[in-house]
């Protein structure tokens, strides 16, 4: 059956690979784009360590503008890289990736998190915090790390592997801990998800071992084989994580980037084919069983090779996956750092394009995302205008997770406009909160030309999607003589869409020059 599914997939990619305008009029209305903003290191935000606040704002605000033309919708923003913070409200030190000193706050002060909150949903983006649980330290600079680190209050709690210190995942104290950093986030912040990468245990550096015996003589629960109890004490994070976000704030999304390769056909009949390293065996995450038993509500597998890697062919991974959702939301994890490099599959400016093209065809696939921004903002091989002018093209909704929030809002009310010094510019009434007294969190605008159908599903039609309560909007691309019709829709924290309002109906008397 798998074998037949993956047949019709492949017809499907070429046929959509076949016709490129075909495959843009056939960009979903419903689609996650994300992409990875680093911090740790400065990968990506800010450029350097010590720029002023407002640099470090005119630089994200680039950044997510640059994100809003390519049509990203949703922002991995890293806001705790090693036992740190790129957030105000928080216990652990100020991040020395920000302020270039571990536990320096920004000056003039302001909260980074809550800024990019607020610029993301302005662009109809959502924003899910990065975390990396287990990481404490990059380096082994020990002189870097302020006195308040957690590393220095409670050093029992760490294990040192490769001259980093990572939290011993085994000590429950442990996975509280880290359990209670994040609830923070999710109690102070208005964010959209929690988001974990591949970051559990170590990865095996030859000639390292992970002193971690002496924790598994203490607190084994019952299991004889350590490795088996590494796995279940990443699997009591998971779950925890998942419960209490949900017990919080049942709207906030939770997700897991893990590594691509679970486990290979060669290492289990359930496994991938594929020849590469694995998740299971060699940092003890099952990341199967975390979509299995529905500890997440979306899995991002990090399938960063090219369609043409004989050891994990891009194909036979997303192939693998979209059998193994068990109804939750699959996000491929894209290695656009990859393009124009030293790898010939990835000197093709189409390669990315063809990874695009095969998510769409495979049903059981509901987006991207892309590490990392800069790979992006570069422009290699011209990529960001590929996805701007085609991929992506028109605006997409995140996809909806049902299991989260079924039930759409109401309506917005008394639609109207008239026609300004520089375009249209509407206004509606916030909705009545629904039956769960839940208010309206962001708008859909659709424009539609004289003799058009009002068809809601017709992704050319919107022209601008964001979060909050703002109710007002001004079109600035308008043509004189031309009839349009404005339709709004009101959307939940899930992104369940109303029903449209009344619709309004306006003729362009005057020339106006497009912003």
């Amino acid at each position: 059956m798998m074998q037949l599914k993956s047949a019709l997939y492949t017809f499907l990619f070429f046929l959509l690979s076949a016709n490129f305008s075909f495959a843009q009029e056939m960009s979903p209305k419903r689609e996650f784009r994300g992409v990875w903003v680093a911090t740790v290191v400065n990968i990506d935000w800010p450029s350097k360590p010590g720029l002023s606040t407002q640099e470090q704002k005119d630089e994200l605000i680039a950044i997510l503008n640059k994100h809003q033309e390519e049509g990203i919708n949703a922002v991995m923003f890293q806001i705790r890289p090693a036992t740190d913070a790129f957030y105000a409200i928080s216990n652990e030190p100020w991040s020395r990736y920000l302020t270039g000193k571990q536990g320096q706050a920004p000056y003039p002060f302001y909260d980074p998190l809550q800024f990019a909150i607020e610029e993301c949903h302005k662009r109809g983006m959502e924003l899910h915090a990065w975390f990396n649980p287990y990481r404490a330290t990059f380096d082994a600079r020990e002189e870097t790390i302020a006195a308040n680190h957690i590393t220095r209050t409670k050093p029992e709690w760490f294990l040192k592997y490769d001259g980093k210190k990572l939290f011993n995942p085994g000590l429950p104290e442990v996975r509280e801990y880290i359990n209670q950093v994040i609830l923070n986030v999710v109690d102070h912040y208005d964010i959209d998800g929690v988001h974990f990468d591949d970051y559990f245990y170590p990865y095996a550096v030859k000639g390292q071992y992970l002193d971690d015996y002496a924790t598994f003589k203490q607190h084994s629960r019952g299991f004889a084989d350590i490795k088996d109890w590494r796995r279940d004490n990443v699997d009591l994070l998971i779950k925890a994580i998942n419960d209490s976000v949900h017990a919080h704030k049942s709207y906030v999304k939770f997700g897991v980037s893990p590594f691509g390769i679970w486990k290979n056909r060669s290492q289990d009949i359930l496994g991938s084919n594929t020849a590469g390293g694995d998740s299971f065996y060699g940092i003890y995450a099952d990341s199967r069983k975390w979509v299995q038993e529905g500890w997440v509500d979306y899995i991002n597998p990090q399938i960063y090779w090219a369609f043409e890697t004989r050891a994990a062919p891009y194909a036979n991974l997303v192939d693998w996956w979209s059998e193994n959702t068990y109804g939750r939301h699959l996000y491929i994890g894209h290695g656009a750092y990859k393009i124009n490099s030293a790898d010939y599959n990835w000197r093709n400016a189409k390669q990315l394009g063809r990874q695009i093209t095969y998510n769409r065809a495979n049903p059981r696939v509901q987006g991207s995302v892309f590490f990392s921004s800069k790979s992006l903002t570069r422009n290699p091989l011209g990529i960001s205008d590929t996805l701007s002018r085609h991929y992506y093209k028109y605006p997409a909704l995140p996809p909806l997770m049902l299991w989260l929030d079924s039930v759409a809002p109401n309506p917005p009310k008394n639609l109207l406009g008239i026609e300004s010094e520089s375009g249209v510019l509407l206004s509606w009434k916030l909705p009545s909160p629904d039956h769960q007294n839940e208010k309206a969190y962001g708008f859909v605008v659709y424009r539609f030309e004289e003799g058009e159908e009002l068809d809601l599903g017709k992704v050319s039609a919107i022209k601008n999607i964001y979060y909050g309560d703002i109710t007002s909007w001004e079109d600035t691309k308008v043509e004189k003589g031309k009839v349009y019709t404005y339709v709004v829709t009101a959307l939940d924290r899930v992104k369940n869409e109303s029903e449209p309002g009344l619709p309004f109906k306006i003729k362009i008397k005057k020339g106006h020059s497009p912003l």
